[in-house]
């Protein structure tokens, strides 16, 4: 008798916050930053320094205010050099075929240019646009287009992609969805869909599998949103340094 009135320890405090039972704070917060980021863009129209510059600014702020890594625990530096390496590997993957070393096979090159720097219903060659060029908009806002490609549209895009879609594609209640689980339809899936999202749909889809693989490898949301970052931001300054602006089209 006197072991059943034995008082039980108080069961272990999360490390961190535990959703609540109801969904929709959850989903808001991974959503809407990117759904608005899509919104402000078509709102705003034609690309300029300036309005990615706002487009960048309310976004950012929608993300902090929602805090959807409230989620999630805090990353792991353990992840950081696969996490840098990852992002590397695809920055190197997204300029490879529109490098000056690739015009060794015209074949290739010209082929890869007419059919896979659009998505395919809109199959015409890729213009360059200069609106982020300094001489065009001024060095403030083409850093801040840098910046926000990096460090806002980068960490939105992992936490909305992996975070969100592919997880609330193995269940509705995706926040239950341990971050490791591998399903191999629905991986491929995001990964095309996350590919169609940008103009160069094939690097896309290459990108969409390597920041799924290291979500999935680490268990780490922060992985992928470093390696996002560190994507966006060599490519930013490849753009910048060699005058390459059709990555900014």
């Amino acid at each position: 008798m006197a072991m059943e009135n034995q008082i039980q320890p108080a069961p272990e405090t999360p490390k961190y916050p535990r959703p609540s039972q109801s969904l929709q704070a959850p989903i808001w917060g991974h959503v809407l930053p990117f759904l608005a980021w899509l919104f402000v863009m078509q709102m705003l129209g034609d690309p300029a320094g300036w309005k990615y510059a706002v487009r960048s600014a309310l976004c950012l702020a929608i993300f902090l205010y929602f805090r959807p890594w409230k989620y999630y625990p805090p990353l792991q530096l353990r992840h950081l050099p696969m996490a840098v390496g990852v992002g590397i590997l695809v920055f190197g993957l997204w300029i490879l075929f529109e490098t000056p070393w690739m015009s060794r096979w015209p074949a290739i090159q010209n082929g890869y240019l007419l059919f896979a720097t659009l998505p395919p219903w809109k199959l015409s060659e890729a213009t360059v646009n200069l609106a982020y060029a300094p001489e065009q908009c001024g060095w403030f806002f083409t850093l801040t287009r840098i910046g926000g490609s990096a460090f806002v549209i980068g960490l939105i895009e992992e936490f909305f992609w992996r975070g969100f879609l592919y997880r609330w594609l193995l269940e509705e209640e995706f926040v239950e969805v341990d971050l490791g689980r591998f399903n191999l339809k629905w991986f491929l899936v995001a990964a095309l869909f996350f590919g169609l999202e940008h103009h160069r749909w094939l690097a896309g889809i290459a990108a969409g599998l390597a920041f799924g693989w290291i979500v999935i490898r680490t268990k780490d949301i922060w992985a992928a949103g470093i390696a996002h970052a560190v994507t966006n931001l060599l490519l930013g300054i490849y753009v910048v340094a060699a005058n390459q602006y059709q990555f900014w089209s």
